[in-house]
């Protein structure tokens, strides 16, 4: 399973409020049923699952905002695909939690 990190960045839209953008974003990710995992942060949203449906995500969440009415966009990815072991957002985050004893 991989696990993508994604920020995609609406440019030209009038605002600097973002958050109809996201909004639209998670509908989308909302759609996937369980395909994919998803948790939205702050600054960008994690997605775990097989990879090339993830990919098409990325397209689809690149893609979303142009609909909006935004004139570019800007999207940044990163991907964690760990093929010899299992590896999702939960199990990275038990390690850390106990490196740290807790």
């Amino acid at each position: 399973m991989a696990i993508v990190e994604v920020t995609v960045i609406p440019v030209g839209t009038g605002t600097t409020s973002l958050s109809s953008y996201v909004a639209d974003m998670q509908r989308i990710l909302d759609k996937t049923g369980s395909a994919i995992h998803y948790q939205l942060t702050p600054m960008s949203t994690i997605i775990e699952g097989d990879l090339s449906v993830l990919l098409d995500v990325v397209r689809q969440l690149h893609e979303s905002p142009f609909s909006g009415g935004a004139q570019r966009v800007c999207t940044s990815i990163k991907i964690d695909d760990r093929r010899d072991l299992p590896s999702s957002m939960e199990q990275k985050m038990r390690s850390v939690a106990a490196k740290l004893q807790r």
